[in-house]
């Protein structure tokens, strides 16, 4: 059937999703993806901190951020207090230091206990494609375009399609896990 295609494609980007929200959450070391959701106002336009500046990781703990233009190290600054990262910037007049502290058990725990709710939130992306592909044959069923067999191959695909991205999001949630426990 063509539209399995589809809702694999479907399930592959909500596995890709939960890959970016993952990599978003730092588990100790320093990872310039924890910037991706910032943005500064710069002429008055959203923009995110990767393309005004330079973001280099020096050292496992540290990231510095080069702006291209020194003006809006203020702004810079100001936008990664707001965020919700937990670091604060160290401004030395020509680039920003975020410098990452070790993990305290409780952080550790929490971040853990964030990042399977993550999971969960993909689980039910992906089981939601599931109910959409099944209505879909269903409905082609009854408008009787494809066989009562077809139908029972068609559902027999989609789950089989739903556990193995079901499996790698659980995968992906156990490797983050052990990351964020054993820093």
């Amino acid at each position: 059937m063509s539209d399995l295609n589809n809702i694999e494609d479907k399930m592959k980007k909500s596995i890709s999703v939960f890959e970016e929200q993952l990599s978003e959450i730092r588990a100790g070391r320093a990872n310039p993806s924890v910037l991706n959701k910032i943005n500064i106002s710069y002429y008055g336009v959203p923009t995110p901190i990767n393309q005004v500046a330079g973001i280099s990781v020096p050292e496992a703990r540290m990231i510095i951020i080069q702006p291209w233009d020194v003006s809006i190290l203020k702004e810079i600054e100001k936008a990664i207090l707001a965020s919700d990262i937990g670091i604060n910037p160290n401004n030395d007049g020509k680039v920003i230091r975020l410098n990452f502290p070790e993990l305290t058990e409780e952080r550790r725990k929490e971040l853990a206990k964030e990042v399977r709710k993550i999971a969960e939130d993909a689980r039910v992306a992906v089981r939601s494609i599931r109910r959409e592909g099944m209505d879909m044959v269903k409905d082609l069923n009854k408008k009787s375009e494809i066989t009562e067999d077809e139908l029972r191959t068609d559902e027999e695909s989609i789950q089989k399609l739903t556990d193995k991205y079901v499996a790698e999001i659980d995968k992906l949630l156990e490797n983050k896990e052990k990351e964020i426990m054993n820093i």
